[in-house]
């Protein structure tokens, strides 16, 4: 069974002399010992996510007045930091890791299009969920990307801090350095929950960015096109 220490230092000195390494708690949430393996930076991973994380968390729930040493909170701050882990992981995410060699040659000139890619982003304004679909198309140019890259290009950038204007654009650059095409065009519709749950309290209201690159904005038939076919 683990100890817990108490919160005031004063009581945590007397009970444990090598708080180091000791198992810590706040307000009796149990946090692990940290790992002090020198070859992990900027973290202390402990089963896969941060405890330094953890013990925010812990500290933020406290902060609101909750109690962490209640049966249903007593995970809760380890669940968070996973999930936030899990929410953000596209920052330790490159596109030649994405993409891991799946574009292939191809005689094909006419435009390719997923649609419909859902997604799963949070404001960086207010860490709230942004919740959409992402259309993607591109002319290719001698390569083609395998279908399943396109939706992971989009959750890259979608698992991380974000704003919507942003994620759009840099989800058109990946598939433009990615493909070499002659044209790119996305497009992303969603909810946002910053301006649902909080604020303004709309319930109903849908953004929609887009960009274009080569051919899709120079050329209106082509993005006409897309824009047809996306319907």
């Amino acid at each position: 069974m683990i100890d817990k220490i108490p919160l005031d230092p004063r009581q945590a000195d007397n009970q444990h002399p090598n708080q180091h390494n000791a198992p810590r708690a706040i307000t009796g949430c149990i946090i692990p010992p940290k790992n002090e393996n020198p070859g992990i930076t900027g973290k202390n991973l402990i089963k896969g996510y941060s405890v330094e994380n953890h013990e925010l968390y812990a500290k933020l729930i406290t902060n609101l007045g909750e109690d962490v040493q209640r049966e249903g909170l007593l995970k809760t701050p380890e669940r968070a930091a996973k999930a936030m882990e899990f929410l953000t992981k596209g920052y330790a995410e490159t596109l030649d890791e994405v993409v891991n060699n799946a574009v292939f040659e191809s005689d094909s000139d006419q435009m390719v299009i997923v649609k419909d890619i859902e997604f799963y982003s949070l404001c960086e304004h207010h860490l709230l969920p942004i919740v959409g679909k992402a259309h993607v198309g591109y002319l290719p140019q001698g390569k083609v990307l395998g279908l399943s890259k396109v939706a992971r290009v989009v959750d890259m950038f979608a698992r991380r801090l974000q704003i919507q204007e942003k994620m759009t654009k840099q989800i058109a650059e990946a598939m433009q350095e990615a493909t070499d095409a002659r044209g790119v065009g996305v497009i992303i519709e969603a909810q946002h929950f910053c301006m649902m749950m909080r604020g303004v309290q709309k319930q109903h209201t849908w953004t929609t960015s887009s960009i274009m690159l080569g051919a899709f904005k120079d050329n209106q038939n082509t993005r006409q096109e897309f824009l047809n076919l996306i319907k």
